[in-house]
């Protein structure tokens, strides 16, 4: 089952598994919108897959897990190899897709990211 704005309304939490399209990522999710219960005065920038914090006991505490890519609408968790967000949330491949719409600096990020990952891999 994932947890979908049909299974977890914006305004109300509810069971649910969110599930990464791209790299697999399964956590429970009780949440999905901008304003996660019990967090008091809190609005996230986007409508997102939040789960309790399992590290602390206060219910007030919660952990963001994932959101839609904003051009593909494809389920992303916010690992950096998955996702960005920039203004908007955006997959991975998406933003490799329009790299050239982003500002500079993201680009020059990416391009980092990318020589890293291939020195790590060629080690």
């Amino acid at each position: 089952m994932n947890c979908d704005e049909e299974q977890v309304p914006k305004s109300e939490p509810g069971p649910g598994v969110f599930e990464c399209s791209l790299c697999g990522l399964r956590a429970p999710c009780n949440y999905y919108g901008q304003k996660p219960p019990n967090a008091r005065s809190i609005v996230l920038l986007e409508k997102c897959y939040t789960m309790n914090d399992p590290f602390i006991s206060q219910k007030d505490r919660f952990l963001t897990i994932g959101s839609h890519c904003s051009l593909c609408n494809k389920i992303v968790c916010v690992g950096q190899e998955c996702s960005l967000f920039y203004t908007k949330r955006f997959c991975i491949p998406c933003v490799k897709k329009y790299i050239e719409q982003f500002p500079e600096e993201i680009q020059s990020d990416l391009r980092k990211k990318k020589h890293q990952q291939n020195t790590q891999s060629s080690s």
